[in-house]
């Protein structure tokens, strides 16, 4: 029997990634510097530093402790970062950029890196949200929310539809406004 007839249960048993699951820890291996890397410039190519969000990080140091790799089996698969931020003074993160190698897509790496990170982010008291620029498909159904179209300003062009915020306090993705800056120490 060939895949195309085959039964759903069938084809995925005869995926190569099926049964394969995801794990993460923190970025503080040898050689976690050159995968993550390699990921973005194979994920995002050479524009990657042209663009906004990298202006931002750029900007502001990326936070390193929550900078988290993904694996299956042992291999690393995906990365993601976050960088300390502040929007109309209330502290938050930037989320991004968050890869996941080709190779190991579709087995679920990149929303538990971006759930992970999240909740490690704001578990830790000291800023109230998590921004991000992605596909509202894709971070939407992960407890983002859009935010007010042209709210928060960034230091380049954005399409603010893009725009997400993860928040405990759900109102904030409304009322959310101001340029982004620097964390706000203590």
């Amino acid at each position: 029997m060939s895949l195309v007839s085959a039964p759903p249960a069938a084809a995925a048993a005869a995926s190569p990634n099926a049964g394969r699951v995801p794990t993460v820890r923190p970025a503080t291996r040898a050689g976690d510097d050159a995968f993550i890397e390699e990921l973005q410039a194979l994920a995002f190519g050479p524009g990657r530093f042209a663009r906004t969000a990298f202006r931002i990080r750029e900007r502001f140091p990326i936070d390193m402790s929550l900078s988290l790799i993904a694996e299956v089996d042992g291999t690393p698969c995906g990365s993601v970062w976050m960088t300390p931020i502040s929007i109309g003074g209330i502290n938050g993160y930037m989320l991004g950029p968050l890869a996941t190698h080709p190779d190991f897509r579709k087995l679920g790496a990149g929303k538990l890196l971006a759930r992970e990170v999240a909740t490690r982010a704001l578990a830790r008291g000291e800023g109230q949200f998590v921004m991000l620029v992605g596909d509202r498909d894709y971070y939407c159904p992960l407890g983002w929310a859009p935010t007010t179209l042209g709210n928060i300003e960034f230091p380049g062009p954005v399409d603010p539809t893009r725009v997400l915020l993860f928040a405990e306090d759900k109102s904030l993705a409304n009322t959310l406004a101001g340029p982004i800056e620097a964390f706000i120490e203590g």
